[in-house]
């Protein structure tokens, strides 16, 4: 069980075919986790404490007020690196974002100046070590599609599988049971 509050988040678009993967490990992780189908806000009394947003395609401001009042987060997302291999995946805490030095439209603020920025208008939000993030290198976010590139299909069991085992280690009071991780 969980001591603090801890929110999941799967980040992206469930059309944009490969932006949809932080998505889909935030719902297969609710269910190796036994949660029921289509739990959002609250596991409840399954996991007091543990909160998952399955879905969610926003950024910037409206992620960090979605954040607000947890102790924890992690965040499931996909990511396009220069020299990225679909399917291989990162882990960082937020401690390793920059901020923007010239803020010049709403439009535009990065995870980390929207962290700031929430911290300065008094919102309670975790510290920058305790927001966990596990992104997923992508092949292709221009195509229509709910279903995800081949490339990225192919590697899903291998990378879900390495992404709940690394979560289960860094925070093992979620509960994430061992002999789920490779169901």
């Amino acid at each position: 069980m969980t001591a603090e509050r801890t929110l999941i988040i799967g980040l992206g678009n469930p059309i944009l075919r490969d932006d949809a993967v932080g998505i889909r490990l935030a719902q297969d992780l609710a269910s190796r986790m036994g949660l029921p189908d289509g739990v959002r806000e609250d596991a409840g009394g399954i996991l007091p404490g543990l909160h998952f947003m399955q879905e969610c395609s926003l950024g910037g401001l409206i992620l960090v007020e979605a954040m607000a009042g947890f102790d924890r987060v992690v965040v499931l997302d996909s990511i396009n690196t220069v020299d990225g291999v679909p399917g291989d995946w990162h882990y960082f805490t937020a401690e390793r974002l920059k901020t923007t030095l010239n803020l010049s439209n709403v439009h535009d603020v990065n995870f980390a100046t929207a962290l700031e920025l929430g911290r300065r208008v008094g919102l309670r939000l975790p510290l920058e070590a305790e927001v966990h993030v596990f992104a997923v290198e992508i092949e292709d976010t221009l195509t229509f599609d709910e279903r995800m590139s081949p490339s990225m299909e192919a590697a899903y069991p291998v990378f879900s599988r390495e992404i709940f085992q690394e979560l289960a280690e860094r925070l093992p009071d979620l509960g994430i049971p061992a002999w789920r991780l490779d169901a």
